[in-house]
């Protein structure tokens, strides 16, 4: 079982991830697209990174806006390390879109 971080440790770490915040026990992060397509484009790339971390994130779209929110759930819902790796990783994606 992962250990959930100290929220003191998850802030800070968030300090790096542009745009993402702890809300509710999980990181969140809402990004805004360019139109429907672009965000399916970018869901498809989440899924690959996170397929590939066996870490699988909430998922929302609203047309071009998606929502993640990353939890673990074997850790009980909490943030774990898992969690901030996941997040690092959908950053770049981000930086790179």
């Amino acid at each position: 079982m992962d250990k959930p971080l100290e929220k003191d440790a998850i802030l800070k770490a968030l300090a790096s991830l542009n745009g993402w915040s702890y809300i509710d026990y999980k990181l969140l992060k809402v990004i805004d697209l360019k139109d429907f397509k672009g965000a399916l484009d970018f869901i498809g790339k989440v899924g690959q990174i996170a397929e590939k971390q066996n870490h699988h994130p909430e998922i929302i779209n609203n047309y071009r806006r998606v929502t993640l929110r990353l939890c673990t759930h074997d850790a009980g819902g909490k943030v774990t390390e898992k969690d901030l790796t996941l997040a690092r990783a959908i950053q770049l994606l981000c930086s790179h879109d």
